[in-house]
């Protein structure tokens, strides 16, 4: 079997670069086996000489973010002696808005990251999600962009922290059978913040449950993940939703990222950014 290698190189964290090539990955069903070698903060010229031996004994395209122009020199002056692609991942885009805003870019690794009013706001979101995770705090909810309702297993908690680490704050509320929804939820008016309802399709819940039990080494026949029964709390939930007149996303073929898009773009119209 042909085994492909990528290397991955990045000044910083590598979640650009990650992100771009996850996404064109996908797009390829007949390549099997692409190893992704990751090289990240990498700023000086000695790094560069250390990952080379790594890209030697596994020859591959190279994909980059650097933006410091020495660093970045010394990859694409030794990967055209080694034969190996070398891309930057960046240029494109830099190139483009450099045209657009007809001003010059920095070359400092990392801007990003900058613990700047953003990152402190970020950090303040995951706290904020993370005292408000399984409904267990109560308080403050007026302060939340979004609070998140569903039954077990409608993947609230990674969308919530997803969310967060977005740097919005995400409640998030569990539906158990026989537990009214909390008082502090239905007194909420004038539609900040946006509640949302998240549903998953019954047999795909059962099953999800199911596995669930397996795991945690429990009875797999108990009431939590019958079907029948699951059927019935996803039809109350929906009933719920619509007798509030609360959106619902159904995540059932969704990954956790797409489910936190639809969630974010209902956010900014809730607040009036667009549309």
């Amino acid at each position: 079997m042909t085994e492909h290698h990528l290397h991955l190189v990045s000044d910083a964290t590598g979640e650009t670069v990650s992100s771009a090539v996850r996404a064109c990955l996908v797009q390829f069903d007949s390549i099997p086996r692409v190893h992704q070698h990751l090289w990240w903060l990498v700023r000086t010229p000695g790094q560069i000489r250390r990952l080379l031996e790594g890209i030697e004994n596994n020859p591959g395209v190279v994909l980059f973010t650097l933006v410091d122009p020495e660093v970045r020199a010394v990859l694409e002056d030794a990967c055209r002696e080694l034969g190996v692609p070398c891309v930057s991942v960046l240029d494109p885009v830099m190139d483009t808005l450099k045209h657009y805003f007809q001003a010059e870019f920095r070359t400092d690794p990392g801007r990003q990251h900058t613990l700047d009013d953003a990152y402190f706001r970020r950090i303040d979101a995951i706290h904020y999600t993370l005292a408000h995770d399984d409904g267990q705090l109560l308080d403050g909810l007026q302060d939340a962009d979004v609070i998140v309702l569903g039954v077990s297993r409608t993947s609230k908690t990674p969308t919530c922290m997803y969310l967060a680490n977005k740097g919005y704050k995400a409640v998030n509320i569990p539906l158990v059978p026989g537990i009214p929804v909390p008082d502090p939820v239905l007194e909420l008016t004038g539609g900040q913040p946006l509640v949302i309802g998240l549903t998953r399709e019954p047999k795909s819940l059962s099953d999800l449950r199911r596995n669930r039990l397996r795991v945690m080494h429990e009875p797999v026949d108990s009431d939590y993940a019958n079907e029948e029964l699951v059927r019935g709390e996803v039809a109350r939930a929906r009933r719920l939703f619509a007798r509030r007149g609360w959106p619902v996303i159904d995540v059932t073929r969704k990954s956790i990222e797409e489910v936190a898009a639809a969630i974010i773009q209902r956010i900014q119209r809730n607040k009036g950014v667009f549309w």
